[in-house]
């Protein structure tokens, strides 16, 4: 054991972090944490693929060492997050990770058929990196790992006795990391793995379950889905294995990215704050324009900004999108997913499109101004980590409609006559994943809406002061590593 010290040596490892490569909300936190960390005083390397989206980009890039591993020899990059002074480690591997576009999967949308041999790989080398194998004079205290992509990376190290802690983040327990058996022979794996009690998972291997069986410690992305992850309906089957380690099992809510601040938003056509928001009028009206809405002041605007997936409720919207079309409101869209879904969405904008705006695709700066200009933001996922689309609203002024699920139970205060006579409503939350249920939270926003004095300002006012920094979740996440490190790293 070492002598206790206020600073921790973390190796953050991570499939995707944000500006460098982002698919969802794994890429903003492994964008945001590490750089948080590092300016509460921690040393921090954060290690990633070596994607071609990410070697393309600017900035200076050099080789700091080579390591012989059972998948392949690979080359150590480092490099500089952009818009701070966190150290990259970039595995550099070209026959897995020189590919266009998505580091999950090809242009037809289906997984890279070789995903078990990539992230094996990555997390050999990251195994190795824990272990100071690469000899760069740099050996962490703690290795913090995300989701499947660096499961296996607790089972490697659980193997040594002089060994980092580990600590594992599940963003999401719906992605597993599954693989035939037949792939565990390839990857090179002690065979006392392939068991139930390690990474078996009903006659699969499953990444994810090394993590969440070797890892010292487990935690999730809010306290709420920490809970239901224990529960069959949530627990994806692992249910019973996640209450077996209860006891290693915590929830850290979350942050948002500065970025994300109407008042210093370059995005937006007019910025705005807490202190001074009549700007956000003006954005309403510059986004009805720029999406082919009629603008109108008095109409309630409201927005879906996600994945069309049905976790992320869609279903459950399209469903009443009519209904919705005979309201005195008007809908815009934006994201993208299952076909089907986006098909559905154009054949509504089309029928009405008054009333209803569709974008299909990423568009990050779209994105802001639909948060900015947007009076009501709905997300009905089914279930939900954490969730930030739901933060963002409430730093815009936009009070959100959300199903009380997870981080969207953790985050949003319900308009209830308690809570608008006290002050702390922030949002209408709804209980049952259903279109009458949605359909019903939709029809009270609006009505709150109506009330703009009286309850709609008041709720704009509160969701806005809330605090969803990085810096408080970061200070968490710290008290969370000094736990798993058994007290090595002192208080200040």
């Amino acid at each position: 054991m070492t002598t206790p010290t206020t600073t921790c040596k973390i190796l953050f490892a991570s499939s995707e972090a944000y500006p460098l490569i982002k698919t969802g909300g794994l890429g903003d936190v492994s964008g945001a944490l590490p750089s948080a960390l590092a300016a509460l005083g921690q040393e921090i390397r954060l290690v990633l693929p070596a994607y071609r989206e990410v070697l393309e980009q600017k900035g200076r890039i050099k080789k700091i060492a080579r390591m012989d591993l059972p998948l392949g020899r690979v080359t150590l990059l480092e490099h500089l997050l952009p818009g701070s002074r966190v150290k990259v480690w970039l595995v550099d591997f070209p026959p897995y990770f020189d590919r266009p576009g998505n580091p999950y999967h090809g242009a037809n949308g289906l997984p890279w058929p070789d995903n078990a041999e990539r992230f094996a790989l990555f997390c050999q080398a990251v195994h190795a990196l824990a272990l100071d194998q690469a000899g760069v004079g740099w050996k962490p205290d703690l290795v913090h790992c995300n989701d499947w992509q660096t499961g296996l990376v607790p089972a490697l190290l659980s193997r040594h006795g002089e060994r980092p802690a580990t600590l594992f983040t599940i963003h999401n327990l719906a992605y597993q990391g599954l693989f035939p058996e037949s792939t565990f022979g390839v990857l090179d794996l002690p065979w006392s793995f392939w068991s139930s009690e390690a990474l078996e998972f009903w006659g699969q291997l499953s990444f994810l379950k090394g993590g969440v069986v070797f890892a010292d410690r487990i935690n999730t992305v809010s306290p709420t889905y920490a809970r239901e992850i224990q529960t069959p309906q949530f627990g994806c089957g692992l249910d019973g294995l996640l209450r077996h380690r209860s006891d290693r099992l915590t929830g850290i809510l979350n942050g948002i990215d500065r970025g994300w601040n109407p008042a210093r938003d370059p995005a937006l056509t007019k910025n705005y704050s807490l202190r001074n928001p009549e700007g956000k009028s003006a954005n309403k009206r510059a986004l009805q324009r720029e999406l082919g809405l009629p603008p109108s002041a008095g109409t309630p605007l409201l927005a879906f900004v996600g994945r069309l997936v049905e976790q992320k409720g869609i279903d459950l919207l399209l469903e009443i999108l009519p209904e919705i079309t005979e309201l005195p409101a008007q809908m815009v869209f934006l994201g993208s997913g299952e076909r089907h879904y986006e098909e559905s969405l154009r054949r509504m904008a089309r029928l009405h499109p008054e009333r209803i705006s569709v974008r299909t695709g990423f568009d990050e700066p779209l994105a802001h101004r639909i948060e900015a200009g947007a009076d009501i933001f709905v997300m009905p996922s089914r279930f939900e980590p954490c969730g930030l689309n739901q933060m963002y609203s409430l730093r815009y002024g936009t009070p959100p409609v959300v199903h009380r699920v997870g981080g969207l139970a953790d985050t949003v205060v319900d308009t209830t006559p308690a809570t608008l006579r006290n002050g702390t409503a922030t949002g209408v939350v709804f209980d049952e994943a259903s279109g009458s249920a949605l359909l019903e939270a939709v029809k009270r926003a609006v009505l709150l809406y109506g009330e703009q004095k009286r309850y709609w300002r008041p709720m704009q006012r509160h969701g806005m002061a809330q605090d969803f920094s990085w810096k408080s979740s970061a200070e968490r996440y710290l008290e969370l590593y000094r736990e798993t490190l058994g007290g090595r790293i002192s208080p200040d």
